[in-house]
């Protein structure tokens, strides 16, 4: 389900989080052993696959020793928040580091509360891509565009289409087929499944947006940091740096 943020966890936290954030002590991990790997020069260099498991799409380095899975619908106005003003920009300059690797795994439930197909749409748009090695800059342009699209009835094909044209490179033959034809579908319909059983038992899946490090996922208490992007960029910070302070981090 969709969760509303709340504008004050962050600042309730900030001052709680504060020693933990700033007193780390375990040295910085690395890619590889030796001497750091130089950062890639921008996003666009990025590498990008899909996972074995056929629903995760992984962004950076694979060899980057902090993990982030993020969960996200193309449609949910609290996603756009995170990529656009939020912490997504210190996710992304840490990836291009080679300090942490990005997971993705989209749903579109989306659809069924506001009715018709747009996150279906542009999920397999993703997809199609990753196929081109796009992926990284058409993700980008869609939620930069997504008040827009949302408030003129969605993502449709003809917007996805056109929104690719922002995308140097990105429009083909193959491109615009898989685009029309959702030739992706079952690739949709798989990582919404996957998103549903992100929560084990229960039959919801955790919400969108949702951020788990190295395995832990983000807890409700701390939310309010994944829009906080110089709070978000301490905590993923400070779990790259201390990892066994992230894994036994508790929220008070």
């Amino acid at each position: 389900m969709t969760r509303h943020r709340n504008r004050t966890a962050a600042a309730m936290t900030a001052g709680a989080l504060g020693l933990m954030l700033t007193g780390c002590g375990e040295q910085t991990p690395t890619s590889t052993q030796g001497s750091k790997i130089p950062p890639y020069a921008d996003a666009e260099q990025l590498p990008e696959q899909l996972a074995p498991d056929g629903t995760t799409i992984v962004v950076g380095d694979p060899a980057a020793p902090t993990k982030v899975r993020v969960y996200e619908d193309p449609r949910c106005p609290v996603v756009e928040e995170f990529e656009n003003l939020g912490g997504a920009s210190a996710l992304r300059e840490m990836t291009v580091d080679r300090e942490t690797k990005t997971e993705y795994t989209f749903a579109s439930f989306r659809d069924d509360r506001l009715g018709g197909d747009g996150s279906k749409r542009a999920v397999n748009a993703l997809r199609a891509a990753l196929e081109a090695d796009k992926f990284v800059e058409y993700h980008e342009v869609l939620f930069q565009n997504q008040i827009e699209v949302e408030s003129s009835g969605g993502f449709t094909t003809s917007t996805l289409l056109d929104l690719a044209d922002e995308v140097n490179g990105l429009r083909s033959d193959s491109f615009d087929h898989a685009v029309k034809t959702m030739k992706y579908e079952t690739f949709v319909k798989d990582s919404q499944k996957a998103y549903d059983g992100a929560n084990g038992d229960e039959p919801l899946g955790p919400g969108t947006p949702t951020v788990v490090i190295n395995d832990k996922q983000v807890p409700e208490e701390i939310f309010g940091l994944l829009f906080e992007e110089d709070l978000f960029r301490e905590l993923l910070t400070s779990a790259h740096r201390s990892p066994g302070w992230w894994k036994a981090y508790q929220p008070t």
